[in-house]
């Protein structure tokens, strides 16, 4: 049975870094957040949407993803909604990926709110991905082009690294990506060794 390995960071972490090392190391790697954002474009998921947010929250006949994430930022009830719609999508995408892997001891499942969508459940070992806060707010501020104010209102959004810390079996600090590439590199043959 291929076993699911977690992995999780708050935003700005660098977990999608350390996601693509551990994929050039030969693991499998989903990527659940770039499933979702695939998914909300099929046909079914924008019938949901439009049926859950009205017309609106389209560009072009598709959700329009900054809309939509203006509309359900300060609602926890419609980010609820728009995970009811996407989250069951998502898992049944997975579950449909897993099975093509069967060959394989395990498989790295990146995902951004693993601990908030409840998946964690589902992990046989979860790696959390940490890094400075300052620095986590840096790198988004580069990244997305977007004020400290948006970063940090986005970070609310996600559990503290405190609370992630105690559910996971292996973390990785991401200040400098050598040293994180070598702490993943240790996790890797861990992993290795304990799931042959």
């Amino acid at each position: 049975m291929t076993k699911i390995i977690g992995l999780t960071g708050g935003i700005g972490s660098g977990k999608t870094t350390i996601a693509q090392y551990f994929k050039s190391q030969g693991v499998p790697l989903y990527i659940a957040d770039d499933e979702a954002k695939k998914i909300l474009n099929t046909p079914n998921a924008v019938k949901d949407i439009v049926n859950a947010f009205g017309e609106s929250v389209l560009t072009g006949g598709l959700p329009d993803r900054a809309k939509i994430a203006a509309l359900v930022f300060n609602s926890p009830d419609k980010l609820q909604i728009l995970n009811s719609i996407i989250h069951p999508k998502v898992l049944e995408h997975f579950k449909e990926w897993l099975e093509k892997q069967k060959d394989t001891k395990f498989i790295i499942k990146e995902a951004a709110i693993l601990f908030e969508s409840g998946s964690y459940k589902d992990c046989d070992k979860i790696i959390l991905v940490t890094a400075p806060k300052e620095v986590r707010v840096d790198r988004v501020m580069q990244r997305d082009g977007v004020t400290r104010e948006k970063v940090l209102e986005r970070m609310n959004a996600q559990w503290e690294d405190e609370k992630k810390t105690k559910l996971s079996d292996y973390i990785i600090n991401n200040i400098d990506l050598e040293n994180a590439k070598k702490e993943a590199l240790k996790i890797l043959n861990t992993l290795k060794k304990i799931l042959n």
